[in-house]
Order: structure tokens, then C-alpha cells, then sequence
């Protein structure tokens, strides 16, 4: 009789605890997502900051080569276009010489993103 009532028991316990996997599985999925939403902006706001920083490159490379006179055209000019090329505002360009160095932005999800680039030929980097 005894044995019965330990067995009895036990089929209640499994009986209640029905579904309870379920639960555990939606809360699982739950926080995942949670942490999904948290960190996608943040990625973005990752690989934005390296494509300004791309752009930036760019149009400081842009803007060297126009003032050694690889390229004709107005440095700062070019700087601007090859930065809007790349999905970037230039916000500031600076001639020294032969060295060109720029400041581009773009704003994601109301963040202003920036970048600074600098370039020239091998000797004016030296100076």
C-alpha cells in the first residue's frame, strides 16, 4: 500500500508540471529576442562608424591627390563630392601643404557619427 501512495504522488507531480517546457522555451525566445533589439543598434552604430571612417579615407586620398596635382579639380570640392559618394557630409577640410585632412559625419538613428582622415605624399608626412 505504501509503494502505491509514493508512485501516486509522483504521477501528480508529473501531471502538474505539464507544459512547463513550454513556458521555459517562450522565456528562452523571449530574452533572446530582448537581446536581439538591444544589440542590432549597436552593431549598426558599428559598422556606420567604420563606413565614415572609409569615407573619410576616401576623401581625404580625393583631396591630396587633387592638390600634388595627380588630379585637376578643387580639393575641399572633391573631398565634399567623394564624401557624399560614400554616404558622408564633409563638415571640414584643411590644407597644409600638400597634406589634406578632412572631417566627415553622418547621423544614424539621430547619432552624429564622424570621422577625421588625413593624407598626403610620403615626404609632406614626415615634415
Amino acid at each position: 500500500m505504501r509503494r502505491w501512495a509514493i508512485r501516486r504522488w509522483e504521477v501528480r507531480s508529473v501531471r502538474g508540471e505539464r507544459g512547463a517546457g513550454s513556458v521555459l522555451a517562450v522565456a528562452v525566445l523571449g530574452a533572446v529576442v530582448c537581446l536581439a533589439a538591444l544589440l542590432l543598434p549597436l552593431q549598426l552604430a558599428l559598422a556606420t562608424k567604420q563606413a565614415v571612417a572609409s569615407a573619410a579615407d576616401a576623401a581625404a586620398l580625393a583631396a591630396a591627390d587633387v592638390r600634388t596635382g595627380i588630379v585637376a579639380g578643387i580639393p575641399c570640392e572633391t573631398a565634399a563630392a567623394v564624401a557624399a559618394a560614400n554616404g558622408a557630409s564633409l563638415e571640414g577640410c584643411a590644407l597644409d601643404g600638400l597634406v589634406a585632412t578632412v572631417v566627415v559625419s553622418r547621423r544614424i538613428l539621430g547619432i552624429r557619427v564622424a570621422a577625421a582622415a588625413t593624407a598626403g605624399p610620403p615626404s609632406a608626412a614626415g615634415d
